[in-house]
């Protein structure tokens, strides 16, 4: 750039004012402004070609590229970001020519450039930290990674360093001092508690592995169970299956107990642990009579069979009176009832015969005595694991009376009208 050129036109200008009878001082003022519209103009032009022609050759180039990080930049705003470069580098070298009379407008424009350029370098380092994070998330190794955490902790300290260079723009002092770091140190543990103890969780969640984005979570305080989409430096966001949204402190997850199925979701399947209850007043001992019509259950045949053998070598051997039943040992309805539930889910397609598959009574209550039926379901997505369940107790609770066994039921409305009817029918009276 042509300082003397600039030089002359502005001292054309000023005699020019001047020869019109204004002032020397309203002359160099108005000259002065004059000259700043139009380079304000002109800058404003530039910028817009240089913006244009920039970003459209980074676009064309991004194209022909095999990596598509400079297809992110192009999407953070970058290639625009750095066209303001050109004309903000040509204004400050032109303002000690336009303003060398003025020292005091120098000094005040000059600090306003120095900003704008601190602002500019900030956002040109954010468009590149976006498109990195960006970027990152097309990886596999990446993809679940809290990354959106710490681009916000980056760029807290970057939008702080910055505002110390404002201030000692704007100020002059030295913000780097030991009273002054003191003093705003306090102020930034006090106004980013919050955030810092969310970088210090997001740093422990990604370090141990604890939730990763994708993962089913069950957080009973917040009201969450769903899917985690989004994990940043304060909040973790979890769609839920009613597709409704959770928003849950990503310090939570350190500080709170929760539930993650990721284990689940890995493993060969998903669990089923669900009980019917048994009336106790229906167990009893097999007969002769009853066990012959048990044997023609293909499932528990052989079963029967070996186990009388067992038993009758039992009693033999302790000499038992068995024209009374309960002498010696006897199966029992309950007893062979568990064990065809045993074999009919090891015989289910949609049970894992790799994982554990167990039958077993709980401890009695008021309602009867529980059966569990513990096992894992071959597929684990949520619809079809219902429905490997339902049709396990579905054919569970159709074969309780083949075993002369009862569920136990509480009594509706109806079950007590139809015992007050039997007894009006059966009272003396009638």
């Amino acid at each position: 750039m042509d300082k003397e050129k600039i030089t002359s036109f502005i001292n054309l200008l000023k005699d020019y004012l001047i020869e019109t009878g204004l002032s020397e001082f309203t002359a160099k003022y108005i000259n002065i402004v004059v000259v700043l519209i139009i380079l304000g103009g002109f800058a404003y032009l530039l910028d817009r070609i240089l913006r244009k022609i920039i970003v459209k050759l980074f676009t064309l180039f991004s194209e022909k590229t095999k990596t598509t990080f400079d297809d992110f930049l192009v999407q953070s705003k970058f290639p625009r970001y750095t066209a303001h470069i050109i004309p903000l580098v040509l204004i400050k070298l032109t303002f000690p020519v336009i303003f060398y009379e003025l020292p005091f407008w120098f000094e005040v424009f000059t600090v306003a450039i120095n900003v704008y350029g601190i602002i500019l370098i900030v956002k040109i380092i954010r468009s590149v930290l976006r498109s990195t994070k960006n970027y990152l998330r097309t990886k596999e190794h990446y993809a679940d990674k809290p990354l959106e955490s710490y681009m916000q902790v980056i760029l807290i300290f970057l939008w702080g360093i910055a505002g110390m260079f404002v201030v000692y723009e704007l100020t002059g002092k030295d913000v780097l001092s030991l009273a002054s770091l003191g003093a705003a140190s306090a102020i930034l543990l006090l106004i980013f508690k919050d955030t810092i103890l969310g970088f210090v969780a997001s740093i422990q969640v990604s370090v141990n592995d604890i939730v990763r984005i994708g993962d089913w979570i069950t957080f009973s305080k917040y009201g969450a169970d769903g899917s985690v989409i989004d994990i940043n430096l304060a909040t973790v966001r979890v769609q839920n299956w009613d597709n409704t949204f959770t928003t849950i402190p990503t310090y939570a997850l350190i500080s709170d107990s929760f539930q993650n199925w990721r284990g689940m979701q890995e493993s060969g399947g998903r669990r089923i642990k669900r009980s019917i209850f048994i009336k106790q007043s229906s167990i009893k001992y097999l007969t002769p009579e009853k066990m012959e019509e048990l044997k023609k259950i293909q499932l528990v045949k052989n079963y029967i069979e070996h186990r009388q053998l067992e038993i009758d070598r039992h009693n033999k051997r302790v000499e038992a009176d068995k024209d009374v039943l309960i002498n010696g040992r006897n199966q029992t309805n309950f007893g062979v009832f568990r064990k065809y539930l045993d074999s009919t889910l090891r015989n289910n397609t949609g049970v894992n015969n790799d994982m554990m598959i167990m039958v077993r009574q709980l401890q009695p209550t008021p309602q009867g005595i529980p059966l569990e039926i513990y096992c894992f379901s071959t597929d684990k997505r949520w619809e079809n694991y219902e429905a490997i369940m339902s049709d396990v107790f579905d054919h569970v609770i159709a074969a309780v009376p083949y075993f002369d066994l009862e569920l136990f039921e509480e009594p509706t409305g109806n079950d007590i009208k139809a015992l007050l009817n039997l007894n009006k029918t059966t009272s003396p009276s009638n």
